[in-house]
């Protein structure tokens, strides 16, 4: 058996007035999604327990067949697998992001989308000025950083992801709990070292949003997963430009693969990574492609994006993967939204996203288009959510 999951993170939405009343999966021109939901079958999957907040690290493991109240530990554990990051049994880790903050709102959780350039000299700086004997920091992709902190007790401090508060004043979302000064402490001198740096002059004059602050989340300690391998059976490879899903992968011990163009925003190279998946077939059993561009129109209430990423995915991932898996004598595929990122909210919600999936042993519901609305009027509800994989994977 050959599978294929496609994780369009950030897919599934809400009907906007943006869209006259539809969601953009909705309004997509996606003839490869709409064949695998009308020749095989789509429901609903719950991805987000109660007990946590809505997140890509969440509703990802969930898909990947772990029950997040047993298995997650925090979003920048997974984060540092992926750069190669160990810590110490004292240490835990951070998600650092670059953000800009002002007039006391966060106007942009991601600093503009910093370059690399920018970032990695900001990471020397922070290392520079406010690393110390017990914090250090670590250059990841674009906004997307870590810090390591030793003594700290990553329940002694509550952290807001920055994305949950666009355009929000930031005093009701500082880190909280018992330990909350010294992770304050840390942003606070941070922002004395980014205000005046080089960097941030040379943004002001070209005209880019500042990266003046650090905002701390996702805090977590390593956590030891069962390899993919051994509760499935199968021996896969997975496609994804973003840290929280590559460093998942290598936790569960998939096989990670890298593809030229892949930047983890609107511009990534989507026919590059539906190549990389039909070639991945070759050698794998399983093959799991992740695209975060719809994530990213969600959260710049950009509905005009977010529909075209979902046409991209669908003519340049989707549709050769499901050429090439038709060719094969046994084949399944699974199209699975991680969690809706509405448009008009642009945060992340736990409302249960559509997924569909179709192949050998999977009886043809003819259940029309891809969408939130006809996946629920199948009454196909997937709860919890870890168990979709066994359903697919299995007879």
């Amino acid at each position: 058996m050959k599978y294929v999951v496609v994780l369009p993170d950030g897919a599934a939405d809400e009907a906007t007035p943006k869209l006259k009343g539809r969601t953009p999966l909705q309004v997509a021109r996606k003839s490869n999604m709409d064949w695998v939901a009308d020749h095989g079958r789509q429901g609903c999957v719950v991805t987000v327990p109660e007990a946590l907040l809505p997140g890509t690290d969440v509703a990802t493991l969930s898909l990947m067949g772990y029950d997040p109240l047993a298995d997650y530990t925090g979003r920048a554990p997974l984060e540092a697998v992926a750069q190669g990051i160990g810590c110490a049994d004292d240490e835990i880790i951070f998600r650092c992001n670059f953000v800009t903050i002002a007039g006391g709102r966060m106007l942009d959780f991601t600093a503009d989308h910093i370059s690399q350039c920018d970032a990695d000299c900001l990471i020397d700086a922070l290392n520079e000025h406010v690393a110390d004997d017990r914090v250090r920091f670590h250059a990841g992709v674009s906004y997307r950083n870590l810090m390591i902190v030793k003594g700290l007790s990553d329940e002694g401090v509550r952290c807001t992801p920055p994305h949950d508060i666009p355009d929000q004043p930031i005093a009701a979302h500082l880190p909280t709990g018992t330990e909350a000064e010294f992770v304050r402490g840390v942003m606070e001198r941070a922002q004395s070292v980014l205000a005046d740096h080089e960097v941030n002059a040379l943004r002001r004059r070209r005209g880019e949003r500042q990266a003046g602050d650090i905002w701390l989340w996702g805090q977590g300690r390593p956590a030891k997963l069962e390899p993919f391998a051994k509760r499935y059976g199968c021996r896969g490879a997975c496609i994804a430009a973003v840290d929280v899903i590559r460093g998942l992968a290598l936790a569960v011990g998939l096989d990670v693969i890298d593809v030229k163009g892949a930047t983890g925003y609107l511009d990534t190279d989507y026919a590059a990574k539906g190549r990389a998946t039909v070639e991945a077939l070759e050698r794998f059993d399983l093959v799991v492609v992740h695209v975060e561009a719809a994530d990213e129109a969600g959260h710049l209430g950009d509905a005009e994006a977010k529909v075209s990423a979902i046409e991209q995915i669908d003519e340049h991932i989707v549709g050769p993967a499901l050429d090439r898996l038709r060719r094969f004598e046994r084949w399944r595929m699974l199209i699975a939204p991680d969690h809706p990122t509405p448009v008009d909210s642009r945060i992340h919600t736990r409302t249960p996203p559509p997924f569909c999936m179709a192949g050998a042993k999977i009886e043809a519901s003819a259940s029309g288009t891809f969408c939130e609305t006809q996946a629920a009027a199948t009454g196909w509800r997937v709860d919890p959510g870890h168990r979709l994989m066994r359903m697919f994977v299995e007879s």
